[in-house]
């Protein structure tokens, strides 16, 4: 039984994450087509994976090996890496870490993509340009800007008159087109309320803290939900009050609807590890599964996994942790298509940087730019690599101090663009305000089947 103490305390965590809120009302059940509904899912790797040591140029190994020898220790081992062949890159192969079995059987089965290059951008820029005066991302080093850059689209940090994120302002363009009539929040984070999760209108669902005892089951929590509520009734005459009392009142409703439909959902089969990353796929899986009751034909989820700020001890962190997404990655998948939605469903990464190519002398790498990401789902044009992989030079074309921080050949407005085009923009520019940059005619950035 839950005691009164720990109800406060996680109540207060509730109103706390419902005051960010926009007025959420109820929503009317209604049965979602399965080949009309839409799902993208963002997994951030928070602190900046190494994707130096993600995807490896097999064919190409004495280039990594130069700079990752032996002698560093973050040298991953030719006959270790998992080997991947890229069509559109004169058949190259290439080696993914070892700890991404799961992720290399999906990209064998094609539905998985690799995207080379991608990073925070004003516009297409030179290496040349960058030296000079040509824009770049502000404070580009940085977590905290870079991850709001990430999840905003924008390669500001300041000046925002109002800071959003590409999925909340996705979710304002298209929210009453796919779904008219419905209130329930079309954006559901599984890690908090988020830039990325924020539009103009569009303020998430936080399942977890809002979910803790509205069940009815536990006496002491439900008697302290029902004086809140009573509370809440009470007409003070104060209009803030009032205001913030309805906006409580209405994601306290939505949390309960969607724990009723989570209840009322099929259960999924499919077993998912016991991660953070797993949880929160799981519960992602899960809601989709309710899709029928809540009644959406889009939605958009984040999710999260973090600790890779690998300045020291990167070889057992960064395994750890890459084994971790590729297991939940793999259950996910496998969720959808015990659905019947894996071709509704896309899942992709993103994170604050790559790391430097060359290592630090603690066993580990430092903040860099332009990253590789997966894009997972039955809709991708997979097992194959998109955008321009960057020459593993030192002080090459490509490195932008002579560190090895890839310049980066797609920005993350093309990257986005082109999922939300997928999901059913209408209008991309609203989305990604900057897009306009950038050749949005690109023929290598084909990663997402049409329709």
């Amino acid at each position: 039984m839950m005691s009164r103490r720990k109800f406060l305390k996680q109540s207060s965590q509730t109103l706390g994450a419902a005051a960010l809120l926009s007025s959420l009302g109820r929503i009317v059940p209604a049965q979602a087509a399965a080949g009309d509904y839409k799902a993208l899912v963002c997994i951030f790797l928070a602190g900046g994976n190494d994707s130096n040591n993600t995807v490896i140029p097999y064919d190409d190994y004495a280039a990594y090996q130069a700079v990752r020898g032996t002698g560093a220790l973050l040298n991953i081992p030719q006959a270790q890496l998992l080997q991947i062949a890229a069509a559109s890159h004169q058949d190259k192969l290439f080696g993914l870490h070892p700890s991404l079995p799961e992720l290399q059987a999906l990209y064998a089965s094609g539905r998985l993509a690799v995207l080379a290059n991608v990073g925070t951008l004003v516009r297409p820029i030179t290496k040349t340009e960058l030296l000079g005066s040509g824009p770049r991302p502000e404070n580009l080093f940085s977590h905290s800007d870079q991850q709001a850059q990430w999840q905003s689209a924008t390669a500001s940090s300041s000046g925002q008159s109002m800071p959003t994120g590409w999925g909340g302002r996705l979710a304002d363009d298209i929210g009453s087109a796919y779904n008219p009539g419905i209130s329930f929040p079309m954006v559901t984070s599984l890690a908090g309320v988020t830039l990325f999760s924020t539009g103009k209108t569009t303020s998430p669902i936080v399942p977890g803290a809002t979910l803790i005892g509205l069940d009815g089951k536990d006496p002491v929590a439900t008697a302290a939900y029902n004086a809140v509520r009573k509370l809440q009734g009470l007409d003070l005459g104060m209009t803030l009050v009032k205001a913030k009392s309805a906006i409580t009142s209405s994601a306290i409703d939505n949390s309960r609807t969607l724990q009723s439909a989570l209840k009322n959902a099929p259960a999924l089969s499919t077993p998912f590890p016991g991660t953070s990353i797993g949880g929160q796929l799981k519960t992602a899986a899960s809601i989709i599964a309710a899709r029928g009751t809540i009644g959406l034909s889009r939605q958009i989820f984040f999710c999260t996994l973090g600790g890779f700020d690998t300045h020291a001890g990167q070889p057992g962190t960064q395994s750890s942790l890459l084994a971790q997404l590729s297991q939940a990655m793999k259950a996910f998948y496998d969720a959808t298509a015990e659905l019947g939605v894996e071709a509704n469903v896309t899942t992709f990464t993103l994170s604050d940087f790559n790391r430097t190519f060359q290592p630090n002398s603690g066993l580990g790498t430092d903040h860099a730019w332009g990253s590789h990401h997966f894009i997972l789902g039955g809709a991708v044009n997979g097992g194959d690599f998109y955008g321009r992989f960057p020459a593993l030079q030192l002080k090459g074309p490509d490195d932008l101090t002579g560190e090895g921080r890839w310049i980066p050949t797609t920005s993350v407005d093309e990257y986005g663009a082109k999922l939300a085009e997928w999901f059913g923009a209408a209008d991309l520019a609203a989305a990604f305000p900057n897009l306009g940059n950038f050749d949005t005619g690109r023929t290598d950035l084909a990663f997402m089947k049409a329709g």
